[in-house]
């Protein structure tokens, strides 16, 4: 499994479907932003992070323009992984409490993460067609974690997104609505789905988004899991 997973990061690596996409993030890496100006830019479409048998599976929109577009991991190097890769380690699915480069020696265990848009959006907005164009990659890495037990969206497009997917399977996700901290169970060998605001900037500066609430979505991923919640 893993060594497919490897191969869906390849082509997600490679991929240049999207030209508006593609120039915006090799824009940005070429020009950088003032405090990295000694770093080396990523710049490429950025591919899905963690355990290949992972219970968990974490769907976020896009990668940050300074942060994963930077450093090619994603949710490493920008405020929404401070508070991502914090809330892992807590809860026992992460081996550091933080993550700010590829080579960091971060590991994630039993959690995946992804994007449903893999290149860095002008204003962090994805048109609708680059979404529709990205999707095969969302598809396939979800088809190949076989594991997963629960489903954490992180954010509307996210969910949307998640509910067409199941939707295409032929599971009923009429009337389900974004709420945060909300659970949707689909029955028996379907993965629960979990509600999250996206722990943006915008979310968690304005207090939308606070941390009570953000470990609480990660407390509700281990009672989901079975699991004990393993908090440091």
């Amino acid at each position: 499994m893993q060594g497919k997973l490897e191969q869906v990061s390849l082509e997600i690596i490679s991929c240049e479907s999207c030209p508006r996409l593609l120039t915006w993030c090799r824009d940005v890496a070429a020009k950088k932003k003032k405090q990295y100006l000694d770093f080396h830019y990523w710049g490429k479409p950025v591919p899905g992070f963690g355990d290949p048998e992972a219970g968990l599976v974490i769907v976020g929109l896009a990668p940050g323009a300074h942060g994963a577009n930077r450093t090619g991991r994603v949710f490493t190097g920008d405020e929404s992984g401070v508070w991502l890769y914090d809330a892992l380690h807590r809860y026992g699915f992460a081996n550091q409490p933080t993550g700010t480069h590829r080579d960091d020696g971060l590991e994630l265990r039993g959690a995946y993460i992804n994007n449903i848009v893999r290149c860095a959006p002008p204003d962090n907005k994805p048109s609708t067609e680059e979404i529709r164009t990205c999707r095969g990659h969302f598809v396939r890495e979800m088809e190949l974690l076989t594991g997963r037990k629960v489903v954490l969206a992180l954010g509307q497009l996210a969910f949307k997104q998640y509910l067409s997917l199941l939707k295409e399977q032929g599971h009923d996700v009429k009337g389900l609505k974004f709420n945060h901290g909300a659970v949707y169970d689909f029955g028996a060998d379907v993965p629960k789905l979990i509600v999250s605001y996206h722990p943006s900037q915008q979310n968690t500066r304005t207090g939308v988004l606070t941390r009570e609430m953000w470990y609480g979505v990660f407390e509700k991923c281990r009672e989901l899991l079975g699991e004990p919640a393993k908090q440091k």
